[in-house]
């Protein structure tokens, strides 16, 4: 636990419609489907939501700040990469990952056969170890553009901590 108790908090929320041709790229994994995840960088919308998550924890801009949609260079762009250099843009300003949280809202693909690969991913681009990461796939039970399986939906929520405040 942090001595002087500075935590911050951040949420954030990506969402992606699919496109024909898989396969879905999430939390840095590729999961076979026979859909993708229509974007500007690689799709993959856990990732985003999850920067947006740490980068608002740390009281910085979004993603789309740092990677802006219409920035050629940023056609394709990794996600994994770009969730890295949001962390160092925090960590320069004093912050470290602490934890974790997604929620991945989508009727398909089903994420519990990849979820230990999905945490293993988040957790070496955070630097942290794999339970301080929480993964969970929900669907929308059938209601709206998310339960007619036109895309999906990604919650995050990042803790961070002060950086020279860390427990010995």
């Amino acid at each position: 636990m942090s001595p002087n108790g500075e935590y911050r908090f951040g949420i954030g929320y990506d969402s992606h419609r699919f496109a024909e041709g898989g396969p879905v790229r999430l939390g840095g994994i590729d999961i076979p489907a026979d859909v993708h995840c229509e974007a500007h960088s690689d799709g993959d919308a856990v990732l985003h939501a999850l920067t947006d998550a740490i980068l608002g924890a740390a009281g910085l801009d979004d993603i789309g700040e740092m990677f802006p949609d219409t920035a050629g260079e940023d056609e394709g762009r990794d996600s994994t990469a770009m969730l890295r250099a949001a962390i160092a843009r925090v960590e320069s300003v004093g912050w470290k990952v602490n934890n974790v949280d997604v929620t991945v809202v989508t009727q398909k693909p089903k994420l519990s056969p990849f979820r230990a690969a999905i945490k293993a991913s988040i957790a070496s681009s955070l630097g942290i170890q794999t339970d301080g990461v929480g993964i969970k796939g929900k669907t929308n039970e059938r209601m709206g553009w998310i339960g007619r399986e036109e895309g999906l939906g990604v919650i995050a929520v990042a803790s961070l901590v002060r950086r020279d405040s860390e427990a010995v």
